[in-house]
């Protein structure tokens, strides 16, 4: 058998603590903490030690726990599980239970779990909107089991083996509603989520097209023109040879030189402008005689080149496996290809019994990339099951392009968390199909800036169109400003990643992992932390043809909150109505919060910047810790990195902002910094000081009374110093929170399809529809229903919201936040099976709720009265 690099000799430690470990006759439990529990069964008592391809490190601190005998029964108890077996027993529901002890639930062994959060999906191929996930590691239950009896286990060399025997191998996770603990954990015995690459993080582009090596230049030279930043540009496949005489040209390592003719040239070139780049492959097909590489690689695999016969794909064998990397990728990355998308065409089975090619090709891709221990390794590949988020970034398949799919991605995004797997690639506008618009074009990259990678994408039709500058004005705009944006954003995502990598938080998840006692944190499933500091909640419907807004409902968890952009004070425990024009994106910043940002540029913006903005949030105290280091090479590992912390001390009548010196390695550091910050929520100070460590300095200060923010600009500080802002009131508190409703409705009347009369005469009384919404009737003849809904929604805090297939086909959010028993609903459910009429036909019905999440699974008909103005009927 041919030697296996040592590159692939993953590290792990996976026989864990022999006082972690009970033996009952033919079973054997870990307890791996205590929550987690290792249950195995095997007839003939053979038990597994070596790793499998999910849990590497079993080895962890032995948690404190108890174990006994009575009545023939095992009982192992931990600070959170009782386990029961009946020793000498195959594992029955009888035989074998797990009780949590906080809450007294039981689970037997075999139970089925209706109240899984469920997990993330191999893949969103010719998708149109949303498809049911896999199973994750949580649940509403409080439990939830991952079978690892099928998966293969690694040889001491690195290579995969199957496993001997039919041994049960499976694992208990009782975290109840601590979600985040249990992907902690998860997290220590299965390996962490690598640091990323900084200029990942930028725009990317890609397109399914046939470019010429100058159409792809110059295009790139475009988006530099147009101000649009970029920090990838991926060759989609076409870059091989595709007219090969065969049915499929998808499989091919060797450069078309009618459309590259000079490869290397164009990749220096890409590197000279700043970008990286990637090559698509589709490996199924193995090598054919046609390649350039074909004679080379039969010689090395023993076969004769002159018999021209195709050598099968077969990455289960470590002859074919070392050949395909040195002999078929080396050269390239020697030719400067930063990394590989591993397109799929290969299926999922292989050669070995077991194993899944997908999930082989991301890890030997992972390991191969980072072979000379310097380069920081990702793959970019779809998601090949659980162990998978060791091996970012995910590339989530070809969607299609309509408003359905854009709605399901923040959804698909957020839950895959819970398995992990928080670096998401989509295409951003769609792959294929549907129908192109404007507006879901901006839509879409506005959702892909608060994602976790925004990269362009299409496929091969010239009636798809991903260039900014392509679109109308408005568009072009929008979507420009949205790219600058999220290069911005690179120092703040660049810390979560950080953040990932060290205490396993993922940067985008759903809500329920931060406020797992908040009912309507599962109940919000288009809205999604993004990091440590924000709540994204983008838009994903067309805007109304009367409103001429779109319109988005986001519950903010307990506490006070900002929306990011306009600076609103928007108070938590609340559910919210957003309406916006195609240049507004719902984000939203609690007090306390610090977002470090990078300067706005055309170009670049990838590196650790000179000039550093920070949005600080008012009205509690904050910390963020800023990471940064070289940002490709694994020096990080050895320390080399620096942590600058940033703190917000509220006190009420003052508030001071910190900025520390830079303790340890600096050499990635600028010398010089310079700082503006934008501090929201707060009034016209009385008082301003800075200083840089012991010294006084001046700086530019600029108070904006209407957004209700101070800004400080023209701070220079040397990165061994400390820079400090103390801001302070005689008033009796530095708030400034002021009700913005009126400014509200006034907005949204300048965007109305409506008769000027009517505006005027709506906004001049908007003060008397707050306490009496029926005045909006008087101008019932020309206000159309989604504009009195509007109105109504923003003035008085309540309505109706339907989310269509996310983990349920439907979805309905009631909201009340100020009790206003003018609104009513009539809720209707009729069930075709029953005889009986009264369990036939069900209804409710009553004054809105302050809040109720109603997910209907019968024929269903929903109907709200809007104070008597407008109504609303939703029906299934």
């Amino acid at each position: 058998m041919s030697p296996v690099p040592t590159h692939f000799c993953i590290p792990r430690q996976p026989a864990a603590d022999e006082k972690a470990v009970l033996v009952a006759g033919q079973a054997r439990f870990t307890v791996l903490t205590s929550r987690l529990i290792r249950l195995e069964y095997d007839p003939h008592g053979r038990f597994q030690d070596a790793a499998s391809q999910t849990f590497w490190f079993r080895h962890q601190p032995v948690p404190a726990f108890e174990s006994s005998e009575k009545d023939g029964r095992l009982h192992i108890q931990t600070a959170h599980l009782h386990l029961s077996y009946q020793t000498g027993q195959p594992f029955t529901p009888d035989s074998l239970t797990i009780t949590l002890l906080e809450n007294e639930m039981t689970w037997h062994y075999g139970d089925t779990d209706p109240n899984n959060l469920r997990g993330t999906y191999r893949t969103l191929d010719t998708i149109s909107g949303s498809t049911p996930l896999e199973p994750g590691l949580m649940s509403r239950s409080g439990w939830a089991v991952v079978d690892d009896s099928h998966t293969l286990v690694f040889r001491e060399d690195g290579w995969l083996e199957p496993r001997p025997g039919q041994a049960m191998d499976m694992y208990f996770f009782g975290y109840g509603r601590d979600y985040r603990t249990c992907l902690q954990d998860y997290s220590k015995v299965t390996g962490a989520v690598p640091l990323l690459p900084r200029w990942a993080l930028g725009n990317w582009w890609s397109r399914y097209w046939a470019y010429t090596q100058s159409e792809l230049t110059r295009l790139m030279e475009e988006f530099r023109t147009h101000k649009i930043p970029l920090a990838v540009c991926i060759v989609d496949m076409d870059w091989h040879l595709t007219d090969v005489g065969e049915a499929s040209g998808w499989t091919g390592y060797t450069w078309n030189r009618d459309l590259f003719p000079e490869p290397d040239a164009f990749v220096g070139w890409l590197h000279e402008l700043g970008l990286k780049t990637a090559l698509n492959l589709h490996p199924a097909l193995g090598v054919r005689p046609h390649e350039e590489q074909y004679a080379a690689m039969a010689r090395r695999l023993g076969l004769d080149p002159a018999a021209n016969q195709p050598i099968d794909f077969n990455i289960a064998d470590p002859a074919f496996t070392n050949a395909y990397f040195e002999l078929l990728h080396h050269p390239m990355e020697k030719m400067g290809v930063d990394f590989w998308w591993m397109d799929w065409q290969q299926g999922t089975l292989s050669e070995l019994p077991g194993l899944d090619p997908l999930w082989w090709l991301n890890h030997l891709h992972f390991y191969d990339l980072g072979r000379n221990g310097y380069k920081r390794p990702f793959v970019f590949s779809r998601w090949g099951g659980l162990g998978n988020h060791r091996y970012p970034i995910g590339f989530s398949g070809d969607t299609w392009v309509n408003w359905e799919s854009l709605a399901f991605q923040p959804y698909f995004t957020a839950t895959a968390a819970n398995v992990g797997y928080g670096w998401w690639s989509h295409d951003i506008g769609g792959h294929f199909f549907g129908v192109e618009e404007s507006e879901l074009y901006a839509r879409w990259v506005q959702f892909g800036v608060f994602s976790p990678i925004l990269r362009l994408h299409s496929t091969k039709n010239p009636f798809h169109e991903r260039r900014p500058w392509a679109y109308d004005a408005e568009t072009y705009h929008v979507t420009k400003d949205a790219m600058q944006l999220r290069h911005t954003l690179i120092p703040y995502l660049y810390t979560q990643s950080w953040h990932n990598h060290t205490e396993h938080i993922p940067p985008f998840r759903p809500l329920y992992h931060d406020y797992p006692d908040e009912e309507a944190a599962y109940h919000c499933p288009q809205q999604y932390a993004f990091g440590s500091e924000l709540i994204a909640a983008p838009f994903v419907e067309p805007a109304d043809a009367d409103t001429r807004l779109s319109r988005q409902v986001v519950w903010l968890p307990p506490g006070d909150w900002y929306h990011f952009f306009s600076g609103e004070y928007v108070p938590g425990s609340n559910w919210h109505a957003q309406y916006g024009s195609l240049a507004d994106i719902p984000v939203f910043a609690p007090a306390g919060a610090i977002v470090p940002l990078g300067p706005t540029v055309g170009w670049g913006g990838v590196g650790n910047p000179v000039e550093l903005t920070l949005r600080v949030f008012a009205g509690a105290d904050g910390h963020f810790r800023l990471y940064e280091d070289d940002g490709e090479t694994t020096a990080y590992q050895s320390g080399d990195y620096s942590l600058t912390d940033i703190r917000q001390t509220w006190r009420g009548k003052e508030m001071e902002i910190t900025v520390t010196a830079v303790p340890g390695h600096q050499t990635h550091i600028p010398d010089f910094r310079s700082f503006r910050l934008h501090i929201y929520g707060i009034r016209y100070p009385l008082y301003v000081a800075l200083m840089v460590d012991d010294s006084p300095v001046s700086c530019h200060l600029r108070h904006n009374a209407h957004a209700e923010t101070v800004h400080i600009g023209g701070v220079n500080l040397p990165k061994a110093s400390q820079l400090t802002v103390t801001i302070g009131t005689d008033e009796p508190t530095l708030l400034a929170r002021r009700d913005r409703t009126g400014e509200k409705v006034m907005a949204m009347l300048h965007a109305f399809k409506l008769e000027s009369q009517a505006k005027m005469g709506i906004s001049q009384r908007w003060q008397e529809v707050v306490e009496n919404p029926l005045i909006l009737n008087e101008f019932a003849p020309v206000l159309a229903p989604s504009q009195a809904r509007a109105l109504i929604e923003v003035t008085q805090q309540a309505g109706l919201h339907h989310i269509r297939n996310t983990f349920t086909p439907d979805l309905l959010l009631l909201w009340n936040n100020r009790h206003n028993p003018a609104l009513r609903y009539q809720y209707n459910l009729y069930d075709p099976h029953h005889f009986w009429l009264e369990k036939r036909f069900q209804s409710e019905a009553g004054i809105v709720p302050t809040f109720q999440a109603l997910t209907p699974k019968l024929k269903w008909q929903m109907r709200l009265d809007y104070a008597g103005v407008t109504a609303v009927t939703l029906a299934s």
